[in-house]
């Protein structure tokens, strides 16, 4: 088929596509005035009636819904960034340990990977928030993990940056005072997510590594580099480029799992909307904000994939 055909049919393949969404839109509006249901956005701008457990952002009942949405955004990213980085981290690690030489490293690694991939990511999240929250102590009798380091039922207490300069947190009376504080439901959907998604990139990097030359480590250790310089320095740089896009869908999926944090009562963005649904009725309106919000997540993650892909081939060019 000539080109000027090909780009008639897709042309009109979306003129057709773009004509059903236009009448699913008008029947599902129809549907919806004949029940007297209200439809649109304009609750975005009525205020919440809810307050949220916690937030970067500061957040009010009498605020707006969409700076509810907005600290559910927030919230999310708080999360799922730092979760990424550890992963990755953890997942270095762990891959390292996977291919390592001593037995006993070798079988733990190994445990952790498939103790962890065989168990749904919920579980993970409820069996980290029952640890946090029913196994530690609680605040009066915080475990001091370092100086101004607190951890209990409570949360994580950390030292914080304020205007008055470094303030640590100290036990007094029935909790802990200063500082700043991570909840159980953050760390627990932080360590759930960060440990899954690590256990998928150690495989990763552990295959990518494992279908490189053998020549490639023999050569390094004949330099007289350590196992772990080999596979710092030689190894995982070339596995990197070849595990790059399976790595990049995992993390994609860290941020896409986030969604389950409403499971342990993170306020998240999922978590937002369902409240925001329920005091509404607007249930299409904030379905289309959480799906609209994680495709652009995914794309810019994706777009980023995608340079890096093209970065890494251009060096492997030169």
């Amino acid at each position: 088929m000539k080109r000027p055909a090909r780009l008639a049919w897709q042309a009109l393949l979306l003129v057709a596509l773009l004509a059903l969404g236009g009448l699913l839109v008008a029947t599902t509006a129809g549907h919806l005035q004949e029940r007297g249901i209200r439809s649109g956005f304009d609750f975005l701008l009525e205020p919440a009636g809810f307050a949220l457990g916690e937030s970067p952002l500061s957040f009010e009942a009498g605020d707006s819904t969409l700076r509810a949405f907005a600290a559910g955004l927030l919230n999310t990213l708080r999360v799922a960034l730092p979760g990424a980085l550890l992963a990755i981290v953890i997942g270095v690690v762990v891959g390292f340990g996977r291919l390592g030489e001593n037995p006993l490293v070798r079988a733990l690694a190994g445990v952790f990977v498939n103790g962890v991939r065989n168990v749904p990511l919920l579980l993970h999240l409820l069996a980290w928030y029952f640890i946090l929250t029913d196994l530690l102590p609680a605040a009066d009798a915080a475990l001091r993990l370092a100086p101004g380091v607190f951890l209990s039922k409570s949360g994580l207490a950390l030292p914080w940056w304020s205007e008055a300069g470094w303030e640590l947190p100290e036990p007094a009376g029935f909790g802990i005072d200063g500082g700043a504080r991570l909840t159980p439901e953050y760390l627990a959907l932080l360590i759930g997510l960060s440990t899954y998604s690590a256990a998928y990139i150690a495989e990763t990097l552990r295959g990518a590594v494992e279908a490189l030359p053998p020549g490639q480590r023999l050569s390094a250790l004949a330099l007289g580099m350590t196992p772990r310089q080999a596979f710092v320095l030689v190894l995982l740089p070339q596995a990197w480029r070849a595990a790059l896009p399976p790595v990049t869908s995992q993390l994609l999926n860290l941020f896409k799992n986030a969604s389950l944090a409403v499971a342990i009562g993170y306020p998240d963005l999922v978590s937002v909307a369902g409240t925001s649904l329920n005091q509404t009725g607007r249930a299409i309106e904030c379905l289309l904000i959480v799906i609209g919000v994680y495709l652009l997540l995914s794309l810019l993650a994706a777009a980023l994939s995608h340079r890096l892909e093209r970065r890494s081939l251009r060096g492997m060019a030169r």
